[in-house]
């Protein structure tokens, strides 16, 4: 008879129970009852919350563990995500001047496969739309504050796609409690020691709470501390500060001037002389963190530009400090780390708990129930590695295109600090937009029109020269460009208000389509 395996997760917070709920779930829909899983949750590991948002593929993850989305909406505070405002990034605001641009979640449109890309960028720079108003209606309904669904719409769907905004302790503690429900074992109490066995792998650890506890698999969620991963097994930390320079973070909430004034369904990431600040719409209040070098800005420098950014109000910032890096190795032997254990970069368009999903959902595949389970390590570890590797990438962009000329930013467009990837794409798109090829789906956070967005919101030039010709569709294009214009007119005004949305969710949640 074939022996019980079982998954001893150490740590809480999003990670840890979202790693629960997600394997437990997982076992449960592929009939797998021969694995039993237990959380150990550490007083001491307390959730870091930076930015306090996500990405589109949340909703897949939530409707996949069985959450109402009426529920957690109501119990994290939520509000709905639609993109990114960036305002000052490729300048610093001049006579009190600021110039943003908008990354959308929704993709382009297209016709029969054609991209609109080329020919908006062969419109004219000085009458055409910014990009991505022009090939998409998310970003005229998000900055009329509006919401992407309508109240009648089924949990987790809509006409546009979507995130969220919330509150990061609610969401561990929704996660917790469906975890819980799934049959998850939750013990409280530290890790005193772990030991290991002769192969180097993990024998057993030690609670003072609970005494020696020993799994098939360990997985570390213990946040920056690492228990496992890097105390107990030393997987080396690769930091990449020489390619994203943001170490700091300071974090407040702070009221809204009007307890019924408009809630943006968008985080707005605001520049600064060394780095940049978000800012975002909950419930009750604003979150707002001020994200920057130390080798660019000091503690006190940073403290005010924060206060500045929320109208001079006294605040109460938490400091985060961060090593912006991943382990390549995170899975070693019988333990795989996941969340802060196995890398962070920074808080900019919110991967943090997208990289946790990814993970999970690849352990959940590939974990062996009979065999070594050491097996899937190498393969896990190159795929989050690429992974990790082609978000700095994506990262870097922002601040490399940037044409700003404190230090902070003339750093970031030092050939010396641009990944070889980038710098040969980018040499690349100068001729031609970015295009599904240039990346490798099941590796990639971040599709080709979301590199479009940043590239053409910054200003990019890509230069169609000679092969204008090569896109005669210029007729259909236009009519595809004012049907996006009408299909956003409509939109604007068929759409709810998000704040109005938000309040009825709170108070009754979706409600039936009146027929």
């Amino acid at each position: 008879m074939q022996r019980r395996r079982s998954i001893l997760i150490v740590g809480g917070g999003t990670a840890g129970w979202l790693t629960a709920a997600y394997l437990a779930k997982a076992l449960r829909a592929a009939d797998r009852g021969d694995l039993s899983i237990t959380l150990l949750e550490s007083p001491d590991i307390g959730i870091v919350g930076v930015g306090e948002a996500t990405f589109p593929t949340i909703r897949n993850t939530l409707r996949f563990l069985g959450i109402d989305e009426a529920r957690f909406i109501r119990e994290t505070s939520a509000t709905f995500k639609q993109g990114i405002r960036f305002v000052d990034w490729a300048e610093a605001p001049t006579d009190g001047r600021h110039e943003s641009f908008f990354h959308p979640f929704e993709a382009p449109f297209s016709t029969e496969g054609t991209s609109l890309a080329p020919y908006w960028l062969l419109q004219s720079e000085a009458t055409r739309a910014p990009f991505a108003e022009a090939v998409t209606i998310q970003a005229r309904v998000a900055d009329a504050a509006r919401a992407p669904k309508r109240p009648h719409e089924s949990d987790f769907s809509g006409p546009l796609n979507y995130a969220y905004h919330f509150d990061a302790a609610k969401l561990a503690q929704v996660l917790a409690e469906r975890a819980r429900e799934l049959g998850v074992r939750h013990l409280r109490g530290a890790v005193s020691d772990t030991i290991l066995d002769e192969t180097g792998a993990i024998a057993r650890i030690t609670s003072p709470e609970h005494g020696e506890l020993t799994a098939d698999l360990y997985v570390d969620c213990s946040g920056f501390r690492a228990e496992l991963i890097g105390k107990a097994l030393g997987s080396p930390f690769k930091s990449v500060k020489p390619i994203l320079f943001a170490d700091r973070a300071l974090a407040c909430h702070t009221p809204y001037e009007r307890p019924d004034g408009p809630i943006q369904s968008y985080t707005v990431a605001t520049a600064h002389e060394a780095g940049w600040i978000w800012d975002i719409g909950l419930v009750g209040a604003r979150g707002v963190g001020c994200v920057y070098s130390s080798d660019h800005m000091d503690d006190a420098r940073a403290e005010t530009v924060l206060r500045d950014h929320v109208g001079g109000a006294k605040i109460e910032a938490r400091k985060i400090s961060f090593d912006a890096g991943y382990r390549e190795q995170q899975w070693i032997g019988n333990c795989v780390a996941v969340g802060l254990s196995a890398g962070f970069l920074e808080p900019l368009e919110s991967t943090g708990v997208v990289l946790i999903e990814a993970a999970v959902a690849m352990i959940a595949e590939l974990f062996p129930h009979n065999g070594p389970v050491s097996a899937p390590a190498r393969r896990f570890n190159a795929l989050m590695a690429a992974r990790y590797d082609n978000i700095i990438v994506f990262l870097k962009l922002h601040y490399a295109l940037s044409r700003r000329t404190e230090p902070f930013w003339r750093a970031n467009r030092d050939p010396a600090s641009i990944p070889e990837r980038l710098a040969e794409l980018l040499e690349q798109w100068r001729y031609r937009p970015p295009a599904r090829f240039d990346f490798i789906l099941d590796l990639e956070t971040f599709a080709f029109f979301n590199y479009q967005y940043i590239l053409y919101g910054m200003g990019f030039k890509t230069d169609l020269g000679d092969a204008a010709g090569e896109f005669p569709d210029v007729a259909a294009a236009a009519k595809l460009f004012a049907k996006i214009r009408g299909f956003a007119d409509r939109a604007t005004q068929d759409l709810p208000s998000h704040r109005d949305l938000i309040a009825q969710i709170n108070r009754f949640g979706f409600a039936p389509e009146q027929v």
